[in-house]
């Protein structure tokens, strides 16, 4: 089992602290599942979050986007942001309406972002991106020529000030209340992937790839 990392001030769980978990190998399994992150900055006094597709590599998640983008300059401008990732795994239904819940994973990562300046490190950036929401495609689509690369700002965010929390199991009601006549309990929930829908301009030679088919964001 990775040894646990030490939790800062800023990422240190204060409530419900024992759902804490600050092990570097299980925060990477939840991000590695997850696909969507919201990225929050504060931008001359106004709070900002904003969702946006993410990749991991290492020790690293990289964000990219236009370069006209207000959020990625403000990144590389210097200013602090806050990366959260939510997995939720299911709705927890109590006895009392106060104490209904969820079943969720979640990652919080802190600190700066820095732009990815050097060509090979970008190329990289952009394959893991591409890789860690869809295994397989970099291989099987057309790589980013020049101009595309020169219009997209690829920003770095060190993943070393971080925790995540974790909600498991059947709903917590107070002693009184486990006598009161509802159903209690959990529904599960799974972003589970449909039928592949082909673009209406596809060659009608083309089939669609094992990782399309197959496609899936549980990881084994």
């Amino acid at each position: 089992m990775a040894l646990p990392s030490t939790p800062t001030v800023r990422t240190r769980v204060t409530r419900e602290p024992q759902r804490a978990v600050y092990e570097r190998e299980a925060a990477y399994r939840i991000l590695d599942e997850g696909f969507i992150c919201h990225v929050g900055f504060s931008l001359e006094g106004q709070p900002f979050v904003i969702p946006t597709s993410y990749g991991r590599a290492g020790d690293n998640l990289y964000l990219h986007g236009s370069v006209a983008s207000r959020m990625l300059r403000a990144m590389k401008e210097g200013v602090p942001v806050c990366v959260t990732v939510t997995l939720v795994d299911g709705l927890v239904l109590a006895r009392s309406v106060f104490n209904h819940s969820m079943n969720y994973r979640s990652v919080v990562v802190l600190g700066r972002a820095a732009a990815v300046e050097d060509s090979a490190e970008k190329t990289e950036a952009l394959r893991a991106l591409t890789e860690h929401i869809v295994p397989g495609r970099w291989a099987g689509a057309r790589q980013p020529n020049e101009r595309e690369r020169k219009a997209t700002l690829v920003m770095r965010v060190p993943i070393t000030e971080f925790s995540a929390k974790v909600r498991t199991g059947p709903p917590i009601d107070d002693e009184e209340d486990y006598s009161f006549p509802t159903w209690a309990g959990v529904i599960p929930l799974e972003m589970v992937a449909q039928t592949p829908v082909p673009d209406p301009k596809l060659d009608r030679g083309v089939a669609a790839p094992s990782y399309v088919r197959k496609y899936s964001r549980r990881k084994t």
